[in-house]
């Protein structure tokens, strides 16, 4: 009989991590954390039998682990919040350094190893951006997992298309361990991972029909051709494409929280289900609260189709050992 492997996610946003791990049938989630109360329902809504904290990590200690876990963790799992990292954030701190240890939300990232720290688990991955290794930042979070007792950190640049997401995503998985999945067979175009739902209506979940482009902006939509931006936004260093037409025979552009793109062939935005597509998600994944936070929760998601590449790579090295 195969072992069954206990993880916890720490910051599980709506649980599209977890959904790689849950889809192999060889783990077992035991806890989630997360401070946004759409998310913990979202999580507990599609994990009914893992117990979710709505907690802020700050305030979880050793005693609190312990009276909510009576299982020994294998894996820790986590995506603490990308923004003080990420060129796409206009007001990030321009020292590198400081975005870690100065801004609060990414002083956040090292609540998460500190809770790796009291854990111990065989393996822990924390999902960020790859800005997250800019400029001394790296070394410094070799130093703080080494300090909790992980004295070798692999940082592994993944791109969620070569796993059969249909979009674009790169993310780095910083972990104890190396992780080399092995890539799908070919990419799914835009037009594929859309190809069978039906008009926007009641079924399946999360597709009720976006609201209405304003007149003036839709003559402007209108005119978009595939690939096309209707708006930019200011960055950390350049203009960022938003409201995109999509392109059906390439994969998607990086689906954010902030991201809404045009449909290749109707003049509206997508449905949550459509861009849920775009990240991996199966149609059975309810997301829960108003609609601008089921976009963010798709959008800050790993994908799940990632997620199990990386989670059935993991469970191969787990079986034989390795960790």
């Amino acid at each position: 009989m195969k072992t069954t492997y206990r993880y916890i996610d720490i910051f599980c946003g709506a649980g599209g991590f977890s959904e790689g791990f849950h889809l192999t049938n060889r783990y077992k989630g035991i806890l989630a954390i997360d401070n946004f109360r759409p998310a913990a329902l979202t999580y507990k809504t599609n994990f009914p039998t893992t117990k979710v904290l709505v907690e802020d990590i700050k305030k979880i200690n050793e005693d609190i682990l312990t009276n909510n876990l009576d299982e020994e963790i294998d894996v820790v799992i986590g995506s603490p919040p990308c923004e003080p990292f990420t060129g796409a954030n206009p007001r990030r701190e321009k020292n590198p350094l400081d975005r870690l240890y100065k801004d609060p939300i990414g002083q956040l990232t090292l609540h998460y190893i500190r809770i790796v720290g009291i854990l111990k688990p065989r393996v822990f991955i924390m999902e960020n951006v790859p800005a997250i290794m800019d400029n001394g930042l790296k070394q410094a979070l070799i130093r703080e997992f080494k300090r909790i007792g992980y004295p070798r950190i692999h940082f592994n640049k993944l791109k969620a298309e070569d796993y059969g997401t249909p979009s674009h995503r790169l993310r780095v998985f910083i972990s104890n361990i190396e992780i080399k999945p092995h890539p799908g067979k070919k990419r799914i175009p835009v037009k594929d991972a859309l190809k069978d739902l039906p008009e926007p209506g009641d079924y399946p979940f999360n597709h009720n029909p976006p609201p209405p482009l304003p007149i003036k902006k839709l003559k402007r939509v209108e005119r978009l051709k595939w690939g096309e931006a209707l708006i930019f936004y200011q960055g950390a260093r350049r203009n960022l494409p938003n409201l995109i037409r999509l392109d059906p025979n390439k994969i998607a552009p990086t689906v954010l929280g902030s991201s809404r793109f045009i449909h290749p062939f109707e003049n509206r935005l997508l449905t949550v289900r459509e861009q849920a597509r775009l990240m991996g998600f199966p149609d059975q994944f309810v997301f829960i609260g108003g609609r601008d936070e089921q976009y963010n929760l798709v959008g800050e998601a790993v994908p799940v189709p990632l997620a199990y590449a990386i989670a059935s790579y993991i469970v191969e090295k787990l079986d034989q050992g390795e960790v």
